[in-house]
């Protein structure tokens, strides 16, 4: 069954109040056992905006849903147009201190894993190997006839050569990868096909109106039954496929903390909220518990090496 996308909600008054103490956070790092849940805002610092925040892409824009993308050929175009221009600039994008934070503490052994609505990869290139992909990875194309999986990269040569010097200007970048073209802009690009059976590529990420797999959703829960605290990481969890996981928790007795300058739909099932921008938020938790916030990339603010 495919989920109609929830774009947006209203807040019903049961918001928490936001804190900027980020002790609680502090205290149940300390003790372990913490399932992080991250969202789009995790990836801001990185420079890939989120949906729904001040700045978020959804006012300029609709994501494409599964439906429009494999019932209708012109937008497929539009998609992969807009997509490969984006994928130039998301492909490049580097983990931020929040995700060498979050690398750091899974070293230190405070946490039991990562569940991330996000699809650019930079909690792994900051070092997390718990991670679970809830909506897949923009660094991998799907055949939606054989299944066959290819790497981004060698797509993205594919689509260059078949659109030299395709380049309709500067275009904002949304959070799922791809840049705002307008269809005149798009209308010359040539999309490409499966090598092996000649099928409709996708890229390997859940879109809006198409439900996560469900074995991904039960390594999930488990995750969620074995935590002893949820930690939720720049999320609005306005999207079912993520707030689902809090309130299982809230169920279950489980304390949840959410890190979030906006007010979310998770609120009422939160002990504390904590206002702060993420980076700042988690490199103070680590100084508080001693841990370095290093990662392959070195120390917070240094880049070494390509992504």
């Amino acid at each position: 069954m495919r989920m109609r996308p929830t774009l947006s909600w209203t807040s019903d008054g049961s918001a928490l109040p936001g804190t900027t103490d980020p002790g609680p956070v502090a205290a149940a790092l300390r003790a372990g056992g913490v399932l992080v849940l991250s969202g789009a805002g995790m990836s801001t610092e990185s420079g890939i905006p989120d949906y729904r925040g001040e700045d978020g892409s959804l006012k300029r824009h609709t994501p494409m849903t599964y439906q429009e993308f494999t019932g209708d050929a012109a937008a497929r175009r539009r998609y992969w147009a807009r997509s490969h221009l984006g994928w130039r600039t998301f492909g490049r994008a580097r983990p931020n201190t929040g995700h060498r934070a979050v690398a750091a503490l899974e070293r230190r052994g405070l946490l039991t894993g990562v569940v991330t609505q996000n699809v650019d990869g930079l909690h792994q290139a900051a070092g997390s190997t718990g991670v679970v992909e809830l909506h897949g990875g923009l660094d991998r194309v799907r055949c939606l006839s054989c299944g066959t999986l290819t790497d981004r990269h060698a797509l993205a040569r594919r689509l260059e050569e078949a659109n030299p010097g395709f380049d309709p200007g500067s275009a904002a970048l949304n959070p799922d990868g791809d840049a705002d073209l307008t269809d005149v802009q798009a209308a010359p690009f040539r999309v490409v096909d499966c090598t092996r059976c000649g099928g409709l590529l996708k890229p390997d990420v859940v879109f809006f109106g198409e439900s996560v797999p469900p074995e991904r959703v039960a390594r999930c829960r488990a995750l969620v039954d074995a935590a002893d605290t949820l930690l939720v990481l720049g999320s609005s969890l306005t999207v079912m496929s993520g707030l689902r996981f809090v309130r299982q928790a809230a169920e279950a007795g489980t304390p949840v903390l959410i890190v979030n300058r906006d007010p979310t739909r998770g609120d009422r099932y939160a002990g504390t909220r904590i206002a702060l921008p993420l980076g700042a938020a988690l490199e103070e938790v680590c100084a508080r518990l001693g841990v370095p916030v290093t990662g392959p990339e070195g120390p917070a603010g240094t880049v070494q090496g390509s992504y």
